[in-house]
């Protein structure tokens, strides 16, 4: 992945302990412009990196959500957003990139000790994509234009793409801000308003996004954040009647509620962005063994391998699979897992103890199905700086991974890679395409033919050739079959956001 502006490597395991200290989380919803605590409710935010408890949380159910589409849908109706001139929607924009940067250090210590990443990568990386995705859509929003069709000399026809109303942002906690961001962003940008509903594992970071929102000028109710549990504040979102859109990423089981919801109630329009059990293809004449092998581990134990995109199977011809399998369990066992707020840390705490668990239930099942463990598959024992505990996975390499085995299947969400191989291209791209899921794919070669032939024939939303988690904002993000619909980023985002009217003038 390419990663952007300054890094923050020079502050010390000690002052980012006192930092953390210092914290002071804000856990109440913010509705209609205002901090409000909802009916009493909370749950506590726990921190994987030690397992202490953060902040309470103001739990919100059906009375905060109904509150919070009020305020957003008088914002639409009747407030000034969408009846600013674009341009001025994008300055706004671009301020409040410019306030998430001053403040990106508090905001990346904040998701850091909410979900476990190493805090390094939640500034260097995750924030850099936050600050970047408001900054393109504010720099955006001025320059978009309708349509005016050629029709007959006594007609004018118009085609404008108009705010589609109040939307509604679910988003997990793997990556808190930036998935919050690219549904905000473009919204914003379009004239809608936004009710966010961040995951119960990572609400603090959601929350200080929308003070900050308030403070580059965003009027109240533009955007609320509800916080809650999904099947009760996520449900009651779902179904509102007067929400228009339902962006969500998130697990295809929680997708398809949230198709079910639409149906039983207005049947507003349902984005989705979902699982994945991506394929990442070596074929013996990749450009660079030893670099495929390196980004291989790289993608799988990136943020703890909580990715939909990770390339959790690793297909290897079997011409080089001892070689390339070789290296990338040395790269697990090089890997320093340890407190998420060390600088030196390369992989920290999965997001809670309940998560780890499910992962180690995979662990297990792999085991059981005939997979040879090469190196990993158990807790691992980190001292976070000021006492033990916390949430943490060894790197974990299975080869001798049978197609159709769960671990050849099934999503795991955590830093555990699936080793398979095979003898030809046509094997591999049949191996690639044997799951549900189509969100990303990844293919080494040196053969240019080769690359677009596979490449059109895997059957996945992005596939990267010699390389893996790289773009930016000009290019759309999303998935086929169970890995959703529609695309997040680049100017294809705006298109969940909007709706096509044609207007027919007889002259």
């Amino acid at each position: 992945m390419t990663v952007a502006g300054p890094a923050v490597t020079q502050v010390t395991h000690e002052e980012w302990l006192r930092r953390a200290k210092a914290l002071e989380p804000v856990g109440t919803h913010l509705i209609d412009g205002t901090d409000e605590p909802g009916g009493g409710a909370t749950f506590t935010a726990v921190s994987p990196r030690d397992g202490r408890a953060l902040a309470e949380v103001a739990d919100g159910g059906q009375a905060e959500i109904d509150a919070a589409v009020t305020a957003a849908r008088r914002a639409f109706d009747h407030g000034p957003w969408p009846r600013l001139a674009p341009a001025e929607r994008g300055r706004t924009l671009i301020r409040l990139a410019a306030l998430l940067e001053e403040r990106r250090a508090e905001l990346a210590l904040t998701v850091s000790l909410e979900m476990g990443k190493p805090v390094t990568e939640a500034h260097d990386i995750e924030l850099r994509a936050v600050v970047d995705t408001f900054r393109w859509y504010g720099q955006l929003a001025g320059k978009l234009t309708d349509e005016v069709p050629h029709t007959a000399p006594d007609t004018l026809a118009l085609v404008t793409r108009e705010p589609a109303g109040v939307i509604g942002a679910v988003v997990p906690w793997n990556f808190p801000l930036t998935l919050a961001g690219w549904k905000i962003a473009p919204a914003l940008a379009a004239g809608c308003t936004v009710v966010l509903k961040p995951s119960e594992h990572a609400p603090l970071s959601a929350a200080l996004l929308g003070r900050v929102a308030l403070a580059a000028g965003l009027p109240p109710g533009v955007l609320n954040v509800v916080n809650g549990e999904g099947p009760v504040a996520g449900r009651a979102l779902g179904r509102h009647p007067d929400v228009d859109v339902l962006a969500f990423t998130g697990s295809t089981a929680v997708g398809r509620h949230f198709l079910r919801h639409s149906a039983d109630s207005n049947l507003k329009r349902v984005w989705l962005e979902l699982g994945g059990k991506s394929p990442n293809i070596v074929l013996p004449d990749a450009p660079d063994l030893a670099r495929a092998a390196a980004t291989a581990a790289w993608g799988i134990f990136f943020n703890q391998g909580e990715m939909c995109t990770a390339p959790s199977r690793l297909l290897v011809h079997t011409s080089v699979a001892e070689q390339v399998t070789d290296a990338v369990v040395a790269h697990a066992r090089a890997l320093r897992v340890g407190d998420p707020l060390d600088p030196a840390t390369e992989m920290g705490a999965l997001a809670g103890e309940g998560h780890l668990d499910r992962v180690l239930g995979h662990v297990r099942a792999a085991v059981d199905s005939g997979a040879r463990l090469r190196t990993g598959g158990a807790r691992a024992p980190v001292r976070t700086g000021d006492g033990c505990g916390g949430s943490y996975l060894e790197p974990t390499v299975f080869d001798r991974v049978a197609p159709g085995s769960p671990p050849a299947r099934e999503e795991i969400f955590g830093p555990v890679l699936s080793v398979l191989t095979f003898e030809g291209i046509d094997e591999a791209v049949a191996l690639a395409n044997a799951t549900d899921y189509g969100l990303a794919a990844g293919l080494w070669t040196s053969d240019l033919s080769t690359a677009h032939r596979v490449s059109r024939a895997l059957r996945a939303g992005t596939v990267w050739v010699n390389c893996y988690e790289e773009g930016d904002l000009t290019v759309p993000f999303g998935g086929m079959k169970q890995s959703g619909n529609g695309r997040d980023k680049s100017v294809h985002a705006l298109e969940k956001y909007t709706e096509l009217k044609t207007t027919w003038i007889q002259l």
